[in-house]
């Protein structure tokens, strides 16, 4: 529905999943009463939106809005689970230097194709180390 000539006030609301709230009003007292419609029906408007879009929210999208903002430790607690560290990647076959995981490059000059391990040191830096060519 659009506004039509007797549109004063004119409300859009966007959802997190897209939907679109439009509210027209032709004075202050019927925005008030719309306003008061549409708090009134928010938790319909959000549980209708759910149902179309399949249930796809997440359970941490559920919680928040409940206000809950859950800890590890509270979630590891609730479901009797311990919570395991995650451990650093090593490099892929590659080397390091001083300023960490040297990136491999390749490319082709005038001289033929190559191919090194680069400092991961920004460019410019006084102290980059070395590149380490792959022959």
């Amino acid at each position: 529905m659009a506004a039509n000539e007797n549109t004063k006030f004119q409300i859009n609301y966007k959802l997190n999943d897209g939907t679109l709230i439009n509210l027209y009003a032709s004075d202050v007292k019927d925005l008030e009463t719309g306003l008061a419609d549409l708090g009134m029906i928010s938790t319909l408007i959000r549980s209708v939106g759910n149902d179309l879009h399949g249930g796809a929210t997440s359970l941490e999208t559920t919680l928040v809005s409940a206000g809950v903002n859950p800890t590890v430790a509270a979630v590891a607690q609730q479901f009797n689970a311990t919570p395991v560290a995650q451990t650093p990647a090593a490099p892929l076959a590659g080397h390091t230097c001083r300023h960490g995981v040297m990136a491999l490059r390749e490319g082709t000059s005038a001289r033929g194709p190559w191919k090194g391990y680069m400092c991961a040191a920004p460019k410019g830096a006084t102290d980059k180390c070395d590149t380490i060519w792959v022959r």
